[in-house]
């Protein structure tokens, strides 16, 4: 699977630039056509695309065969990477067995590629198994694909972690447990996530940890160019999911969309910087900031060290469109150290664990208004800034 959320270490914005600025434009939340201005009293108040699994567009012809395409093209290159990978596999530990048997060496070469083996090894089983579930029930309905598919991409997650925990010496803290964080006095309230961006694999161990031991149902915000993944694109067109750029509207009327159907268990998982942290890119968001004439906000901007200031568009779109939602907070710190492939091939396998912090704020705390909710908003990353230094090691990258 590829990374489920916009922001991947190395992955290019929506603007193809990887360390591109973001867009920090003060914009009013968008609300989705339908949706009454006020709070929803009901199920029925709810956006027409509520309780949906998919979108409710119908699909156009020319989309179809698009998807066709595409996922044929993508399932042959999966095909074709496996035997190359194997074969580099072989190769690198052959060739690494005279070096590092007898100093017992780390095996880097060999344990990246036994994990990208691996990686196309669950990519190939989950497209198997997606194939197998729909010709087992050709006609099963929305809900019970997009159950099925949530069960899935649970296992094939499952997989993953296992995987990393192995090769890579892998372990997780979590502070306070999964459970504890998001079940509270309200368990049957829809959640809306916010999460820190950084480091390689984050979004994998994220939707593991809401859907194997919160017992979560993410919704998810993905960059288009994560179709390229096959697995990732068959299991995600069956739940609910917001593609970024939208095919059609803006991205504020998607991501609202897709926050107003939120139900009980559900969660849309978003991470607002929209990249991963480089001082670069910190520095660039401040300055774009400053264009804009925000200089108070550019002035608080400047003073984080570990995180991007949060994006405000989507964000605040997803607060209107679901006003009784609460929100989760979730820090991390552990996979910083590894913001590039460069950077894995020093800090692999782990030295410590990852840490993993969690805060609720329940939908009668969060602020009314677009201003107060941004101010509010970036409150919430100085918090997540202040826990991420308390964690961060000397090779943290930071402003």
């Amino acid at each position: 699977m590829s990374r489920l959320l916009p922001g991947a270490s190395g992955d290019p914005d929506a603007s193809g630039d990887p360390d591109a600025a973001p867009a920090y434009e003060s914009r009013p939340a968008a609300v989705p056509a339908g949706r009454p201005a006020g709070p929803p009293t009901g199920r029925t108040a709810a956006h027409p695309a509520a309780g949906r699994p998919a979108a409710s567009k119908a699909a156009r012809p020319g989309t179809v065969l698009l998807t066709a395409a595409r996922r044929t093209v993508t399932t042959a290159l999966l095909l074709a990477l496996i035997p190359a990978v194997v074969a580099v596999l072989i190769a690198v530990t052959v060739l690494g067995a005279p070096v590092s048997l007898p100093s017992r060496g780390p095996w880097r070469p060999s344990r990246m590629a036994c994990f990208v083996l691996v990686y196309l090894l669950v990519d190939l089983s989950g497209l198997l198994a997606a194939a197998a579930l729909f010709l087992r029930a050709p006609r099963a309905t929305r809900e019970r694909r997009a159950a099925e598919a949530f069960a899935l991409l649970a296992r094939l997650l499952a997989v993953l972690r296992r995987s990393a925990e192995r090769l890579f010496r892998l372990r997780v803290e979590t502070t306070p447990a999964p459970p504890t964080a998001v079940r509270t006095s309200a368990p049957d309230t829809p959640l809306v996530v916010f999460v820190r961006h950084a480091g390689l694999g984050d979004s994998f161990l994220l939707l593991q940890l809401l859907l194997t031991e919160a017992g979560l149902l993410p919704h998810t915000v993905l960059k288009g160019v994560l179709r390229a993944d096959p697995c990732l694109d068959v299991l995600l067109g069956r739940v609910p999911h917001c593609f970024l750029p939208p095919a059609d509207g803006t991205a504020e009327n998607a991501i609202g969309a897709l926050a107003a159907g939120l139900r009980p268990r559900d969660a849309l998982v978003i991470f607002p910087e929209g990249g991963n942290f480089t001082p670069h890119r910190h520095r660039r968001a401040v300055a774009a900031l400053r264009r804009l004439g925000q200089y108070r906000r550019a002035a608080r901007a400047a003073r984080l060290r570990y995180v991007l200031p949060p994006r405000d568009a989507g964000s605040l779109a997803i607060l209107a469109a679901a006003p009784t939602a609460d929100v989760v907070f979730v820090g991390h710190a552990g996979l910083d150290v590894i913001a590039s492939p460069r950077a894995a091939w020093s800090f692999l396998p782990f030295r410590g664990p990852v840490r993993v912090h969690w805060w609720r704020v329940p939908a009668a705390e969060i602020p009314a208004g677009d201003a107060a909710r941004s101010e509010w908003l970036l409150g919430q990353w100085e918090r997540m800034d202040r826990w991420t230094a308390a964690q961060a090691v000397p090779a943290t990258p930071h402003a």
